[in-house]
């Protein structure tokens, strides 16, 4: 007979350490990460606010603040590590285990985000010519290319100067050429006479500061040169260096066979050489919002790796229907082909940044189809965000960044939406729309922030683009990869004739659409705050919310509620800012003030680069010329007087050049005035009730010393170098 036994403890205790037991089962399945989902579309976001943090420094931090960085990176990871035990003994409930885990991991990342920019900085260390030179230089040709100016550029490396000590020497330099003939080859070690100076700064407190790209790209000094180019050394065979001058020769094949301008876009898309590209037709593609097409981003490789995979799709499955088999696993086929084409592609346009970029957006996509996951999703988009943020955290900065993923996530967020609506649709219908949605999605992602970099609104840049996109997508980038098939056996001819005429509808209808009246309008540049704010609270807005967060809704409602009120606020921020009253230029050869016709400047000629920027950063289309004709300023060329009405009072702004400058202080300096001069002064200022001198000397009296009224102490706006 059976007799039932009481298990020590009781049942009562039996069935809690069951209890328990089976707590500790599921917590080791969730220890790992309990809250996966929604979670990694989060983490380039929290590098992100790293990244920015640590470009938002004034000065390189020190090791102490390294040092502090890796002491919360720790305590973070430690805390991840234990917050899974505590929650698997009972002490804490899970619920509190995955907010404190997201609050740990949103820690660490940012943290880790600041570390890898700092750690990029250092490794890309490179030395920067502190000195005005003027004499031979030597070096070979890495890259050639156009300038804003329209000029030729060579970039040079393993660069010698006359009487430099090989440790002040540039890894690289640019050097911009008045005579591009005969033009060199890449690989070639070439002697020119130039001028180099170091990398300049900003043209303003806050603007582009072109010394941080310069920075990254181991650019140590710019220049230019008005003399012949002579070879000291003929390009080897071989190398690195030899694929780039293969690609150079494919570019001039494709612009010698198209012909024109219509050549010299074509080769640009294809191979990312823009040297044979006019100025003027960069600034209708402006006008028009269509440049982002002559530069090769995300577009051109998606639009070719598309044209690929699907091509071999619909071929693959073709055959094997005639063969009375199933598709099986052609998509992954024609997804590994795809990728070879994208990762030739790369090579094919140089493998800049951008273009390394694009490449690596497009390759996550095609690994997902390989391994049967998602291939559009935020997923795959954030872990293309999180490679290129770890490799090139500098990339963060960049207008292609911002407005490559700005648009990738608004493609996104409408793929679902899209393929509801588009399942009823016919076969033939659904390639035109989606290219023409795409197009019109883009467009409106990316216009606030090119506005905010570029200065201008395209008013008609979404008609350009929904006229130009599907055919660059049906006609100019598929004819492209047909060319470089067919080229191998002679018959490109056709191809290109076609993918010329594609272009030359692209640059039809921006030529049209650049004059209509009205086509731009130019904005005055905002704020540095504005740019980030908008990025914060797009993310904040519209990234997916986390799973483990989802049962609040009121946490949901406040995090959206956020994101709209950062929106609000950069915009507000931009439309009150107000522009600098007066503008100096580093070497005091510029001086602008505002006027109500807009900014006057002192001089018709002279710091043209600077005021240059000033008038674009005002959103004055205005030249030089006709700026300094503005009324504010009177007397000679090399003295010239403006006279500002303040709160204070009435005071006059000097700005004399030329060797004859010295000469004038003495006449000039009466209380309350203002001295700015290009040239070296003796005089300097006694007291506060004398005249302020500035001048180019080294020991320049900054203004924030000076014992001036509120009003010029902020509003004349002063940079160094």
């Amino acid at each position: 007979m059976a007799v039932d036994t009481v298990p020590p403890g009781g049942w009562k205790e039996q069935r809690r350490a069951a209890r328990v037991s089976f707590d500790r089962a599921i917590a080791l399945r969730r220890s790992p990460v309990s809250i996966r989902a929604g979670m990694l579309p989060w983490v380039p976001f929290w590098m992100a606010l790293g990244i920015g943090g640590w470009f938002s420094i004034p000065f390189e931090p020190g090791v102490w603040l390294y040092s502090g960085m890796v002491l919360v990176a720790v305590v973070m990871l430690a805390l991840l590590l234990r917050l899974g035990r505590l929650a698997s003994t009972g002490r804490i409930g899970w619920s509190v285990v995955d907010q404190l885990r997201i609050l740990c991991l949103a820690v660490l990342l940012i943290v880790m985000g600041g570390g890898l920019a700092g750690l990029r900085s250092h490794l890309v260390a490179a030395p920067i010519l502190d000195f005005r030179y003027y004499g031979p230089v030597e070096g070979r040709v890495i890259k050639i290319d156009r300038s804003a100016r329209d000029r030729l550029r060579l970039t040079l490396d393993q660069v010698v100067l006359d009487d430099v000590r090989p440790d002040r020497l540039p890894e690289r330099v640019r050097i911009s050429l008045f005579q591009p003939d005969p033009l060199p080859i890449p690989g070639q070690r070439v002697m020119l006479t130039a001028h180099l100076g170091p990398p300049p700064g900003p043209a303003e407190p806050g603007g582009f500061d072109f010394r941080r790209m310069a920075w990254f790209e181991r650019l140590g000094a710019i220049g230019y040169s008005r003399n012949v180019v002579m070879t000291v050394e003929p390009a080897r065979s071989g190398g690195a260096l030899a694929l780039h001058r293969l690609r150079m020769r494919l570019s001039a094949a494709i612009a010698d066979s198209i012909g024109g301008q219509a050549g010299a876009v074509s080769a640009a898309m294809m191979t990312g050489d823009r040297s044979g590209i006019a100025e003027k037709t960069n600034e209708v593609m402006r006008a028009s919002n269509l440049y982002h097409i002559v530069s090769i981003s995300g577009l051109h490789m998606s639009m070719l790796a598309g044209f690929v995979y699907a091509t071999l799709r619909v071929i693959g499955t073709a055959i094997l229907g005639l063969l009375g088999r199933g598709s099986g696993r052609v998509h992954k086929f024609a997804a590994v082909c795809a990728l070879f084409a994208a990762a030739f592609y790369l090579w094919l346009s140089g493998g800049d940044v951008a273009t390394t970029r694009s490449f690596i957006m497009v390759a996550v996509m095609l690994v997902a189809i390989i391994a049967d996951r998602r291939a559009i999703s935020l997923r795959t988009v954030a872990v293309a965000a999180i490679v290129i943020l770890a490799l090139t955290p500098e990339a963060l900065l960049s207008a292609g960044f911002q407005m490559s993923f700005a648009a990738t996530v608004a493609l996104v967020l409408v793929s679902g939406p899209w393929q509801r609506v588009s399942s009823k649709w016919p076969f033939w219908l659904k390639p035109i729309a989606m290219l023409l949605l795409s197009s019109l999605v883009a467009s409106m992602a990316t216009s606030p922030l090119a506005a905010a970099h570029f200065g201008r609104i395209a008013h008609y840049g979404i008609l350009a683009n929904l006229l130009v996109v599907p055919v660059i997508g049906i006609l100019v980038m598929p004819m492209g990869a047909i060319a470089a098939v067919l080229g191998l056996i002679g018959l490109e001819g056709a191809p290109l004739w076609f993918m010329g005429l594609g272009t030359r509808w692209m640059l039809s209808i921006a030529e049209y659409i650049s004059s209509l009246h009205g086509a731009t309008t130019l904005l005055p540049r905002p704020p540095n705050s504005v740019v980030p704010l908008l990025g914060v609270g797009a993310c904040l807005m519209f990234l997916g919310a986390v799973q483990a967060l989802k049962a609040s809704k009121r946490l949901e409602m406040t995090r959206r509620a956020l994101g709209v009120a950062c929106v609000i606020a950069a915009l507000t921020i931009w439309v009150i800012d107000e522009r600098p009253t007066i503008l100096i230029s580093a070497d005091g050869d510029a001086v602008g003030i505002m006027t109500d016709q807009g900014r006057s400047i002192s001089k018709p000629k002279g710091g043209a680069f600077v005021v240059a920027e000033w008038l674009e950063a005002d959103g004055d289309s205005a030249t030089q010329e006709s700026a300094a004709a503005r009324p504010a300023w009177s007397g000679p060329n090399n003295a010239r007087t403006a006279i500002i009405r303040t709160p204070a009072g009435v005071r006059k702004i000097h700005h004399i050049t030329g060797a004859s400058a010295p000469g004038m202080v003495d006449k000039l300096c009466v209380e309350n005035a203002v001295i700015v001069s290009s040239e070296v002064l003796s005089k300097k200022i006694n007291n506060s009730n004398e005249c302020v001198i500035i001048d180019s000397s080294g020991d320049l009296i900054e203004l924030w010393l000076i014992d001036l009224s509120n009003y010029l102490t902020s509003e004349i706006q002063l940079m160094r170098n």
